[in-house]
């Protein structure tokens, strides 16, 4: 067993976990880090396909064998290409949460039903202004919204791990505004590297020309990475690639 990789061996969680995602036989399920197969059980069972992405070569084999409707993809999840589903559902491995979140928000989904340390979560949810607020809360908000299923005890665990956790479903928001979703990660990474400087000093850190400034609202430009909304995020993603556009055709 890798560090850091705790089992769900509670079946009553495992069984609420697959029930939240409304599974039918039509549905493509995406599984992360099946492990012993506690949650692909009740998956298999309900869904037409799932697809589980499992690093562990000893673990891949031993759930491709346990259910014929499991597709197994032995790789790391960050890396494989991903198949063809609809749903994501996974107690995934606590070290590649913010990676792997990160990438499936990007990707088409209908829902997704994922478990978590309980602190990763506020840091999802956090608000602008708040301690935990960052380039998770704010890529999280603009693609998806997020409700709190239920906190799972550390005793569903095998090895036990120091802090509870929490699962969470999430369905893509229809209303969010267009942009380049490349520049838009890259710029909340950057300015939150600088949360603590006025947005214009950050910006003008990472080498985004004065140009673009003047396209902004001022108010913004005199903020704090850390107290901008997901909605100012944007503002300054297209700002800044409408002005590489711009240059680009000259």
């Amino acid at each position: 067993m890798k560090a850091g990789q705790h089992f769900l061996v509670d079946r009553g969680v495992a069984e609420r976990i697959a029930s939240y995602a409304e599974i039918s036989s039509s549905d493509r399920v995406l599984e992360i880090g099946p492990g012993r197969g506690s949650l692909t059980e009740f998956l298999a069972a309900r869904a037409g396909r799932v697809y589980a992405i499992e690093a562990d070569p000893d673990l891949a084999r031993y759930v491709e064998e346990r259910f014929p409707n499991v597709e197994v993809i032995q790789g790391d999840a960050l890396r494989v290409d991903l198949p063809e589903y609809n749903k994501v559902v996974s107690n995934l491995p606590y070290q590649i949460s913010t990676k792997i979140t990160l990438r499936l928000l990007r990707s088409p989904f209908d829902l997704m039903v994922l478990m978590y340390q309980r602190e990763f979560v506020d840091r999802m949810l956090a608000s602008p202004g708040t301690r935990d607020y960052g380039r998770l809360s704010v890529n999280v908000s603009y693609y998806a919204n997020v409700e709190i299923l239920e906190t799972v005890p550390r005793s569903a665990f095998r090895p036990m791990p120091h802090v509870s956790s929490s699962v969470v479903r999430l369905r893509p928001r229809a209303d969010r505004e267009p942009v380049d979703e490349s520049m838009f990660s890259s710029i909340s990474r950057d300015l939150f590297t600088k949360r603590r400087k006025k947005v214009k000093n950050a910006l003008a850190s990472i080498g985004i020309a004065e140009d673009v400034m003047l396209d902004l609202d001022p108010a913004i430009l005199d903020a704090r990475p850390e107290d901008l909304g997901v909605d100012e995020f944007v503002r300054i993603a297209r700002a800044v690639s409408e002005h590489q556009s711009r240059n680009s055709v000259r």
